[in-house]
């Protein structure tokens, strides 16, 4: 297990593209380690990251060449640069900040920088290739700027020759410092010995650049304190066991733009952490917040995981909370049999277990607003430790093997609209007590003893019907406090639409090829329910099972009687 400082996020609010409060981010030490009762604040500031607002003193022209040496104009007696064939290092102990503009092509070459102050680095039509190590390689703690102009590309080596006194050089473009992308341009980085982009502070893309990674042997992405997407296109593919898209010991974020992540790696056994390490599109230590922009993530590898946050280090998590924005996730590796390493959609938060009992739990998930889209072949589509939260947006989650959703303790449903699909299991389940109190939900589970819904009765603990709008096939957990009456439906079909009235409002949804047994509705006053019926328009919700306001005609009207509890197994209406 690794003792490093860990971080503890506190948002003062939510980024909105590039404006808005800043983040804060206080470092915590492991408490069991070395505690430390006033940690010190690292803010995240929404004007310094704003390159509009930095006035730069000079400017500095790098050109690279296929044919002969780098050349390198705009120094001063304290702006050096030591130039040996296409390798470049500049030396800045000046006041100076400095921009760099970067030009040219180079297969046998990088650029390095040693600086005190706040800088920029240009990328103006750049090719860098290095044969030894980083393509840019920036020792400076303060903020490095890069802006992407035209089309340009970076790519490290296979294998990394030795630093001077040790230092790092974590990927093809390194920075000890935050790195904040801006421009217009395209930058193709390709990782073959390290990750791609790393920053030991944090990365963020601002403005509108096109950025690609392809990473063979490390991360896609990694900012140390945190990875932030505040608008851009960001397309990773990490393919080597245990790296992640997006890494962070911290906090990802994502409030704009639109991000593709693709792994195919698979788990494996770290020989660092002593342990089994799974591979993830998005992997967040304490917390992942989107409220904005578009991702989507494909992970294909044996134990991957769409997004996971928590690590091996037991500290309480912040909440991860999801308020707009689409994310799209799919997990379709199997399931790592060594270390138990489940491929999973999302997962969220940790859980220590003793004696075959659990005894401690961190990870909460809130949803209200956005869209949601997980599915998983072979574990739970979505995953979280303690606390799931849902009080508008959509989200959807299928698993034709496990949970659609599993929540480690209360479940609570009070608006937007939810729907979770599962031929193997349960559809929406609770390990706590389950609320549903308004919204949409549409829920499909297994044959007894899975259901659709679920709450841990074992526990001591109950489902809760108290308003909204259900559709269920697979019944309710037995002993549910039903104080908005539920109905069943004495025949349905599958693969069959149906339309369901309460009051003045319409909706149409789908049945399942597969699932339970029991077709149970319910809405603030006895439904109306047809079967076979044309639907047309309306609004599609949940990735299309959903119609909401949608036209009706023609159908068959489906008797309704009084749900008073679940049978769980094969009964009327079975087909």
């Amino acid at each position: 297990m690794k003792r490093w400082a860990f971080l503890s996020i506190l948002i003062s609010l939510s980024l909105a593209g590039c404006s808005g409060d800043d983040i804060t981010i206080i470092e915590r030490t492991d408490p069991d380690v070395n505690p430390d009762p006033d940690p010190t604040p690292v803010v995240i500031d929404e004007s310094e990251d704003n390159i509009d607002n930095t006035t730069f003193d000079r400017s500095v022209y790098v050109t690279f060449s296929t044919s002969g040496e780098a050349t390198v104009t705009g120094l001063t007696d304290s702006l050096t640069a030591k130039v040996s064939g296409n390798g470049v290092t500049i030396t800045n102990i000046g006041s100076e900040k400095v921009e760099y503009h970067l030009s040219g092509t180079t297969t046998d070459g990088y650029f390095k920088i040693y600086s005190a102050r706040k800088q920029a680095i240009v990328l103006d039509t750049v090719s860098i290739t290095n044969k030894k190590g980083a393509a840019i390689n920036n020792q400076g703690k303060k903020r490095c700027f890069i802006v992407v102009n035209g089309a340009n590309t970076l790519s490290d080596a296979a294998s990394y020759s030795a630093t001077p006194d040790e230092e790092d050089e974590k990927a093809a473009l390194f920075s000890e410092g935050q790195l904040i992308f801006s421009g217009k341009g395209s930058l193709e980085v390709n990782a073959k010995g390290k990750a791609g982009i790393t920053s030991d502070d944090y990365v963020r893309v601002m403005s509108s650049p096109s950025i690609t990674v392809t990473s063979s042997a490390g991360h896609g992405i990694r900012g140390k304190k945190a990875v932030i997407i505040s608008d851009g296109t960001v397309n990773v593919t990490a393919t080597a066991n245990m790296k992640k898209g997006f890494s962070s010991d911290s906090l990802v974020q994502v409030t704009g733009g639109n991000t593709t992540i693709k792994v195919t790696g698979s788990a494996a056994y770290d020989s660092e952490e002593r342990d089994y390490n799974g591979t993830a599109g998005i992997k967040a230590d304490q917390q992942f917040l989107m409220s904005g922009g578009k991702v989507s993530i494909t992970n294909s590898g044996t134990g991957g995981k769409g997004i996971h946050v928590g690590s091996g280090e037991k500290i309480e998590l912040p909440v991860s909370e999801i308020t707009g924005g689409e994310l799209t996730i799919s997990a379709t590796g199997a399931n790592y049999t060594k270390g138990d390493i489940s491929s999973k959609g999302i997962k969220i938060g940790w859980a220590v277990k003793k004696n075959n009992q659990y005894t401690s739990f961190s990870g909460d998930l809130k949803i209200s607003g956005g869209k949601v889209n997980v599915t998983s072949s072979n574990s739970e589509a979505i995953e979280v430790k303690r606390e799931i939260g849902i009080s508008g947006g959509e989200v959807y989650a299928f698993s034709p093997a496990e949970d659609a959703v599993n929540c480690g303790s209360t479940f609570t449903i009070s608006g937007g609209y939810v729907c979770g699909i599962s031929y193997g299991n349960d559809g929406l389940d609770a390990n706590g007590n389950f609320y549903i109190k308004g919204g949409v939900v549409y829920a499909v589970g297994k044959n007894d003893p899975e259901m659709a819904i679920d709450a841990n009765t074992e526990g001591g603990f109950k489902l809760y019907v108290e308003g909204g709008t259900l559709f269920t096939i697979g019944g309710l957990e037995r002993g549910a406090s039903l104080s908005q009456s539920c109905y069943s439906a004495s025949s349905w079909s599958r693969d069959t639409w149906y339309s369901m009235t309460v009051g003045d409002k319409t909706f149409a949804f789908k049945t399942p090829t597969s699932g339970g047994s029991n077709l149970v509705v319910s809405g603030s006053a006895k439904p109306t329910l047809k079967s076979g019926a044309k639907v047309e328009g309306g609004t599609s919700r949940c990735g299309g099972v959903i119609s909401e306001a949608p036209t009706v005609s023609g159908g068959s009207s489906v008797s309704l009687s009084t749900y008073t509890g679940n049978s769980g197994g094969p009964g009327p209406g079975w087909h």
